[in-house]
């Protein structure tokens, strides 16, 4: 049995044709993942318990002989940032390394119902500060298509855990582009929703006003069938949005859909390798009916340092409550301020730490006008840029990143070499539009990914595109 090879529906076939069960389903896949995970490293913990109940649960539905639901025996896994109940969430920090969560986040509850198996909880970088997952503080995911070659990050585990085949889907978490990235350098598809689409209750947070739950998944129509279990409003988090998603039929059809072009993406700084893959997938559109239109979105040089003074201010708001007070590591000390700086100067890495400087800075009395204003003044003419280009487009494409997937070290050295890595993705997290990585094609073995935007709440025409490009 070969998880790789299966989608939602040939997995939901395969039971009701009694080729297998939910519960060998399972089995296969955790033996799978004890082989895998030598190399790969995917996870960080096993919910094994949780998975065989699920199954179970699957399997005397189908004896009884009810319907299947939309995810019913669907091996998957989670960011280790979002809240599985009874399970341990470390968000990839020492400082959560023994915290268990006391209750299921919604995107959780939402896909017990709708009868998924959850498999575990796969690494990530440190609360989600990393473009590589080399800031766990569990040791790094490898690329599955090159051991030697990060998979990307924040949610590289969830990337790596589908591109290797150990579970059919996963849910990742993007602030900058933490789902799209790694999408990008597994080879898989990888879905950020609109900012409010999918509720944020019980995730642990980076950046707030940034953070969105979206899908992994081996094809578009999977990453779609998980985004409509998990989309909609949410009493729990008051940022969502009471916007019904429904899934639409497969088209292949997309004549006379216009495709923005933006000359910023294409500027100095990209892998002419990335280039040609990115720009022989938008032919592609092109010969198939679309027409391609030269945009511009000229605040978009402005946005990566725009992104990283609203992030990191962000962060160290949130970052605030991890002092070995309420739960996580817990340091004695003779007083309660070198008992905060024990606690967190032991349990917090370098990335973390680094950006909690940098946001509590910017949100410093004399800095805030000058740093933390003006980014938010830069959000504005980006949403500006985009409201604009949307008049004249449907969806904007370019590559999803700069570069391919590159060795571990590569660009530990610099910060900021890292932070470029996130160019294309970021300003999609600044104005809360949806945006997919789709796999383009390979430069020297690589994956190579596709952004494409959508306007605010259009998820359908990304996988419409997703869909047509599968099939060119």
């Amino acid at each position: 049995m070969d998880i790789q090879n299966l989608t939602i529906e040939k997995i939901q076939e395969g039971l009701l044709a009694k080729e297998f069960s939910a519960l060998e389903l399972t089995e296969n896949a955790l033996k799978n993942i004890e082989e895998k995970e030598k190399d790969i490293h995917a996870f960080l913990n096993l919910t094994a318990t949780l998975a065989r109940n699920s199954a179970k649960e699957t399997d005397g539905r189908i004896a009884r002989g009810e319907n299947l639901l939309p995810l019913s025996g669907v091996p998957c896994s989670l960011k280790d940032a979002i809240l599985v109940k009874g399970a341990p969430c470390t968000a990839g920090s020492r400082i959560l390394e023994n915290y268990i969560a006391p209750y299921d986040a919604t995107v959780v509850k939402k896909m017990s119902e709708a009868g998924a198996i959850i498999i575990g909880k796969t690494n990530m970088d440190e609360f989600g500060m990393g473009a590589s997952t080399e800031n766990s503080s569990f040791g790094p995911t490898r690329n599955p298509h090159d051991l030697r070659r990060v998979p990307g990050g924040s949610s590289g585990g969830s990337a790596a855990s589908v591109a290797a085949g150990e579970v059919t889907l996963s849910l990742g978490e993007d602030t900058g582009g933490s789902i799209r990235q790694p999408a990008s350098f597994c080879g898989v598809v990888g879905l950020k929703p609109t900012y409010g689409a999918v509720s944020r209750a019980g995730i642990i947070a980076l950046a707030s006003s940034l953070d969105q739950v979206g899908p992994f998944a081996k094809t578009t129509r999977d990453a779609e069938i998980l985004f409509n279990v998990i989309a909609g409003k949410d009493p729990l988090d008051s940022t969502s949005i009471d916007h019904t998603y429904n899934l639409q039929p497969t088209t292949y059809n997309l004549e006379g859909l216009r495709i923005g072009v933006p000359k910023e993406y294409f500027a100095k700084g990209l892998d002419p390798q990335v280039k040609e893959v990115v720009e022989n997938a938008i032919l592609k559109f092109q010969s198939a009916g679309a027409t391609i239109v030269d945009i511009e979105l000229p605040n978009t040089k402005y946005a990566l340092a725009a992104y990283y003074i609203i992030n990191t201010s962000e962060a160290s708001a949130n970052l605030a409550r991890y002092d070995g007070v309420r739960y996580g590591m817990h340091k004695e000390a003779d007083n309660l301020l070198s008992e905060y700086l024990a606690t967190r100067g032991e349990g917090l890495g370098a990335e973390v730490k680094r950006r909690i400087m940098l946001g509590t800075y910017a949100l410093s009395e004399g800095y805030y006008d000058a740093y933390y204003v003006k980014a938010q003044k830069v959000r504005s003419l980006l949403k500006q840029d985009f409201d604009s280009a949307f008049l004249k487009v449907d969806v904007i494409m370019g590559p999803t990143s700069p570069v391919l997937p590159f060795e571990f070290g590569a660009k530990t050295h610099s910060p900021m070499e890292m932070y470029l890595v996130d160019t294309y993705t970021v300003p999609v997290n600044l104005v809360g539009l949806p945006a997919i990585s789709l796999p383009a094609g390979t430069a020297n073995n690589l994956p190579v990914g596709l952004h494409v935007i959508a306007p605010a709440f259009q998820e359908h025409l990304l996988f419409s595109v997703g869909e047509m490009l599968e099939h060119l």
